[in-house]
This record gives C-alpha cells, sequence and structure tokens, in this order.
C-alpha cells in the first residue's frame, strides 16, 4: 500500500506538470510550428536521458529498444492527431475526446489483454467522464463534426500508449531507463521527420520559446515519463488513466489562476468529479462484486 500510494502522488505531481505546462506549450506553439517545438522538446529530453543512462551504467538489450520504439509510436500519434483534430474541431471537444481515454484503457485492456475491471474502477471511469465533459463544456454541450473523429484517434492512441507501457515496464531483464529513453527518441525522430516534411527550420531556436523547450524536456518529458514509466510497473493501465484526468483540471485550474481565463460553476464542478472518481478507485475496497463481465482488476505486486 505504501509503494502504491507513492506511486499514486508521483503520477499526480507528473500531471501537474503536464497541466500547468499546458499553458506555456500553447505560448510556444504560438510562435513556431508544433512539430518543430515537439522535434526540440524531445530531442534534449533524449539527450538528457541517454546521458542518464550512460552515467548510471544501465545495460538494455533488444527488446527494451523495440518495446521502446512501440511506445513513441504511440506517443507521436497521440500528439500528431490530437495537433491535426484542433484544425477541424474546437478545443472544447478535442480536451473532451482525447480525455476519453479514460474510458478506452479498461475496455481495450479487457478486450485485447484479458485485463478485469473491478467496481470502483468502473464508478471511477464514469465520473470521470461526466467530469470531463462538465470541465471541458462548461456544460453548454457540442457541436460535433468530422474533425472529432481525429481527437477520438488520438484517445485510442493514448489508451494503447499507458496499455503497452504497464505491460513492457513489468517484463523481466526491462531497464525503465531505457525503454523511457527510447520512446522519447522515437517521438523526437518521427517529429523531426514531419517538421523537415513540412519544410520547417528544426535547427533554428525561435526568440521566446527557448525557456519553453527546456520546462517541457526537463520537467513534462524527462521526469513525467520516468514517473509513468516507473509507477505503471505498481499502478494498473486503468487506474493510471484517471489520475491522468487530473491533467485537465490542473491546466484549467493554472490558467483561471494565472492566465485569468474563466472557470465556470460547471467547470468547477467538472474538476471535482473527477478529483472524486480518482478518491473512488483509490480508497473503494477493489474486490466488491460488480455489475461488469469481468469482476476483479489484478494489482501489481
Amino acid at each position: 500500500m505504501m509503494k502504491k500510494g507513492m506511486a499514486v502522488v508521483l503520477l499526480l505531481i507528473t500531471t501537474f506538470f503536464w497541466g500547468v505546462t499546458f499553458t506555456v506549450v500553447k505560448d510556444a506553439v504560438a510562435k513556431v510550428d508544433v512539430f518543430v517545438f515537439l522535434s526540440q522538446r524531445f530531442f534534449l529530453a533524449f539527450i538528457l536521458l541517454v546521458c542518464l543512462c550512460l552515467i548510471k551504467k544501465r545495460p538494455v538489450n533488444p527488446a527494451t529498444v523495440r518495446d521502446g520504439a512501440l511506445l513513441g509510436v504511440f506517443l507521436f500519434m497521440a500528439f500528431a492527431f490530437q495537433t491535426i483534430a484542433l484544425l477541424f474541431t474546437s478545443a472544447t471537444n478535442t480536451a473532451f475526446l482525447t480525455g476519453l481515454n479514460v474510458v478506452l484503457v479498461p475496455l481495450l485492456g479487457a478486450i485485447c489483454f484479458r485485463h478485469s475491471i473491478s467496481l470502483p474502477v468502473g464508478l471511477g471511469v464514469s465520473l470521470a467522464t461526466v467530469g470531463l465533459f462538465l470541465l471541458c463544456t462548461d456544460g453548454k454541450g457540442m457541436n460535433f463534426n468530422p474533425g472529432d473523429l481525429l481527437a477520438a484517434v488520438c484517445a485510442v492512441c493514448v489508451a494503447l500508449h499507458l496499455l503497452c507501457t504497464s505491460r513492457f515496464a513489468r517484463k523481466g531483464g526491462t531497464d525503465v531507463l531505457w525503454l523511457t529513453a527510447m520512446q522519447i527518441g522515437t517521438v523526437f525522430f518521427l517529429s523531426f521527420v514531419v517538421a523537415l516534411w513540412r519544410g520547417q527550420p528544426v535547427l533554428v531556436l525561435q526568440e521566446g520559446t527557448g525557456w519553453a523547450v527546456g520546462v517541457c524536456a526537463i520537467f513534462a518529458t524527462v521526469f513525467a515519463f520516468l514517473v509513468q514509466t516507473s509507477m505503471q510497473r505498481v499502478l494498473s493501465p486503468a487506474h493510471t488513466a484517471l489520475i491522468f484526468c487530473c491533467e485537465p483540471v490542473f491546466g484549467a485550474l493554472y490558467a483561471f489562476k494565472v492566465g485569468k481565463e474563466s472557470l465556470g460553476s460547471y467547470g468547477f464542478l467538472g474538476a471535482g468529479l473527477i478529483v472524486t472518481s480518482m478518491l473512488v478507485s483509490e480508497l473503494l475496497p477493489a474486490k466488491v462484486s460488480a455489475p461488469f463481465p469481468i469482476v476483479v482488476e489484478e494489482a501489481a505486486d
């Protein structure tokens, strides 16, 4: 329980960094192409992680390289589809549909990996879904359009990334540092290729974006993905997805406090439901009879 509690705290810190750096990223991509920013951010993060691996003399094997590359593909696709979706649909729709990975993780886990779904997790997912809708839309509803399909694909990629991270991190002989480094390096490479294909000057650091690249590389990438990869050895993908639902909560509260953006009563209610969903999934007894075809979720040792 102590190990699980520490994992929850560290993942919450991770979502805090992701939430508060959302405003930083938003400002940065207003000055530079998004794939250029991703290239620079993930390149710096990759260099830092490789240096850390070499300093600690961690061993690496072909399976870890292959698994890390696959995780990197899913992570890059999530970034890419979310970015493209924003060209065709609203930020509200994109945020809500991407957040629905919290529903997809337990469903895909049950279908693809025979994971089970406990009653607390099922209740948490339901509360989080309602909370995401209220937080993202402020209770005003949504107008769907074809671009929303791209945001839905992003949610699938995020869910697959969470599921595969849990599976790969628990493999015997897998080094978490190298697994993280390989996926970050893959995101850098794919972002670099796309930026070059779009004719963007990848090696040029635009004025006013250097600090954003540094902050996002260190806190929202190196620290965040090391923590995620390590802690998914302890927590299930479904629990991790529920904790990550707090990212838009931190982002909205930060924008409300610092950026003076509005957050209506429905937004606060949605944020409260998301936090409640995490508490429900963590505090209710796991082995409770549940109205689901699959009943008990196995916890990692």
